[in-house]
């Protein structure tokens, strides 16, 4: 599993800007990302993909251990789509 501090090592590495910089720029590009999705906007990342909120409606569920219904309220969450570069590299 790749973590962000992973991500900040090897953009580190590759870039020869020390950690703490490095970790500063992508924290920023993680913060514009996630105010942008805040605002309903999509970020589309040339060869990565295209990031969207995607709304879910109130729902009736059911409890799994008592079986009762309950009723689940409206959420927000955030899909991915990915480029198809992406898609072509993990299919090689």
């Amino acid at each position: 599993m790749m973590t962000k501090a992973n991500i900040v090592d090897v953009v580190a590495k590759q870039t020869n800007v020390t950690k703490k910089d490095t970790e500063a720029v992508v924290n920023a590009a993680i913060d514009a990302i996630v105010e942008a999705l805040k605002e309903g906007d999509k970020v589309q990342i040339f060869g990565l993909g295209t990031f969207a909120v995607k709304e879910r409606e109130a729902r009736t569920g059911r409890n799994p251990r008592t079986g009762e219904t309950i009723e689940i309220a409206a959420s927000k969450s955030v899909g991915f789509s990915a480029a198809k570069a992406v898609k072509d590299a993990l299919n090689k």
